[in-house]
């Protein structure tokens, strides 16, 4: 176990708490290693009738996964380090995907990449006032995965694709709008709906719903019909065009924040999402997915981009390849191609 998961049985509820606050919950591979055991240890035990995952204290639900130790794996081990990481946590993902028992995620602050990856597989989501919720890979040169390609090709109206490239977060309002999340409480009653939940896991539809309150406007709904239009192409190059010929402001604003992207990852999410599509279920996503990262974490772009962000903070990374037309349709299919079959991902 480790002291970064706090695991506990509540009533007849079995309740995993992300408890790294100074990272804002991020998740490393001992959490995901704790998570999958407690996960596995539940899923047959009388006691207990459904899981609830939240975070411990601190302004975040989960900021995403270990991204220092990833690119530390890709710059010393050849991402032999990394490709376990992304093995057990995409199988984290697809045990909690298709866990018999009803899974209650807290999205209560900050929820990034990973933290997606937690909330987005469970049967109740729920958002607060304080929830920031993003996929930001296209910033850091790795690609939004956990089970991203899934759930965003799958949202209305080419709002996945647009999350995934401009890496755009949704507030709480936002998500439930656009399917992120099942209900939205005020923040003040988490504690009496985890409580209730505990005491009666039965009744976890009435019990959210009873506390639920009206949240504002969603303000990305606003942009839902230019989100449609101007992201309708897979081919990335048709979607700058397409901004540019727009002219309006959110168009420009959009434009500037994808000319500071990894165009390597914008074509990878754009060829990810459509692919999910075409696939017979979450397994065979994360297998995709499995292939994509385990090539794309020893790619340039994905040292350069976490040393932009988060070692020198100068924000300036040198994305190569440096253009659109840079990312070949030859580079995107190695990256996709299949792996040695005793390297593929498989769930548990």
């Amino acid at each position: 176990m480790t002291d970064d998961l706090l695991v506990r049985i509540e009533g007849a509820c079995g309740v995993l708490s992300l408890n790294r606050p100074k990272a804002i919950h991020a998740l490393n591979h001992d959490m995901v290693v704790a998570m999958t055991e407690a996960l596995l240890a539940w899923r047959d035990d009388p006691a207990v009738s459904a899981v609830i995952i939240d975070h411990s204290e601190g302004r975040g639900f989960c900021a995403g996964g270990d991204i220092a130790f990833l690119r530390n794996s890709a710059l010393t081990d050849e991402g032999a380090g990394g490709r376990k990481f992304f093995f057990d946590e995409y199988r984290l993902n697809h045990l909690i995907m298709t866990y018999a028992k009803p899974i209650v995620a807290f999205m209560d602050g900050i929820t990034m990449g990973g933290g997606v990856g937690l909330a987005d597989p469970a049967r109740y989501r729920v958002a607060t006032e304080n929830t920031r919720l993003a996929m930001p890979e296209t910033g850091i040169g790795l690609f939004p995965d956990v089970g991203g390609g899934w759930f965003l090709s799958r949202m209305k109206g080419r709002l996945g694709q647009y999350l995934a490239l401009t890496g755009a977060r949704m507030d709480g309002a936002d998500c439930l709008w656009a399917g992120s999340a099942t209900h939205y409480l005020p923040a003040a009653a988490l504690a009496d709906a985890k409580a209730r939940i505990a005491a009666d896991p039965a009744d976890i539809p009435a019990i959210l719903h009873s506390l639920a309150a009206v949240p504002p406007a969603p303000k990305i709904a606003g942009h839902a019909d230019d989100i449609a239009r101007l992201f309708a192409s897979d081919r990335y190059e048709d979607i700058l065009a397409a901004l540019e010929a727009e002219g309006s402001e959110f168009a420009a604003a959009t434009l500037t924040t994808l000319h500071t992207k990894s165009p390597q990852t914008c074509k990878v999410a754009l060829r990810q999402l459509a692919t999910s599509l075409t696939l017979p279920d979450f397994a065979a996503n994360m297998v995709m997915e499995y292939r994509i990262g385990a090539r794309v974490l020893v790619r340039p772009d994905f040292a350069e981009g976490v040393r932009a962000v988060i070692v020198d903070k100068d924000n300036a990374p040198k994305w190569n390849p440096a253009t659109p037309e840079g990312v070949t349709d030859d580079m995107l299919d190695a990256i996709f191609a299949p792996l040695p079959a005793n390297e593929e991902w498989s769930p548990l």
